[in-house]
């Protein structure tokens, strides 16, 4: 069994098994993923004992980062590969999916390709190197605008490099372009345009995922980023606090 959900923010009770009944048919051979912003956030006794408790489920957890992860911390661990692609174990059976990578699993192709652009830093993100950073805190509070600090709530690996970009399209390419599900946490242009009315502007992300829907068939896309579930169109669907089955 195959189930995916949306943002999860590091607020796993929606697995708990009163929310998540389901759990107790499943084995590790069976599978949760997360379309980003999974919330991996820091190295602590707490963290990890989170970390351990997700790994004592029933089911194994794949995520896919989105642009509110710990990208120094995700960078420490060692970069191997599962079912045909690139990931971290965050646990044994807690599996980061790196960006541009085409994953088997049972007996379905994902391509999986995490990362989006924060829309919550109108405030700005600040240099806590800075001579002056506490003064920056103050007047950013002071704007009530949301506001980030580099390499502590906010990366820039957030967004993909041009090499991820290249990778998935040559791994895309190399199975033919074709997947049963594409797995990320932002959306392409079309589809952000198109439920967002045009409020939401694309940005680069958005782009080269428009080319991935135009020039790859595939079954159907996820997505997560932003707090809504639901069809984008027949073949899109955005997902947050919502579970969705797609494989017995």
């Amino acid at each position: 069994m195959i189930y995916l959900t949306g943002d999860c923010h590091g607020d796993y009770r929606r697995f708990s098994e009163t929310n998540f009944s389901q759990q107790k048919e499943m084995t590790k051979d069976d599978y949760m993923i997360v379309c980003g912003d999974f919330g991996l956030w820091e190295d602590s006794p707490q963290e990890n004992q989170v970390m351990d408790a997700l790994d004592a489920l029933p089911f194994t957890t794949l995520w896919v980062d989105g642009n509110h992860e710990n990208y120094d911390l995700i960078s420490t661990f060692p970069v191997e590969e599962w079912h045909g692609g690139k990931v971290h174990f965050i646990r044994p059976s807690v599996i980061h999916l790196m960006r541009g990578q085409i994953f088997e699993i049972d007996g379905r192709s994902f391509f999986a390709f995490g990362g989006a652009n924060s829309h919550d830093i109108d405030g700005g993100v600040l240099d806590p190197t800075a001579d002056d950073f506490k003064d920056q805190v103050v007047a950013a509070s002071k704007t009530g605008l949301p506001f980030r600090v580099d390499h502590l709530s906010w990366w820039k690996e957030e967004m993909p490099s041009d090499d991820e970009m290249k990778e998935g399209l040559e791994n895309l390419a190399k199975h033919g372009n074709r997947v049963d599900f594409i797995v990320t946490h932002d959306c392409p242009s079309s589809v952000k345009t198109a439920f967002s009315e045009g409020t939401i502007k694309p940005d680069k992300l958005n782009d080269y995922f428009e080319l991935v829907k135009t020039t790859v068939d595939y079954g159907m896309w996820f997505f997560g980023h932003y707090h809504h579930t639901g069809y984008a169109d027949e073949k899109d669907l955005m997902l947050y606090e919502g579970i969705a089955k797609i494989t017995e």
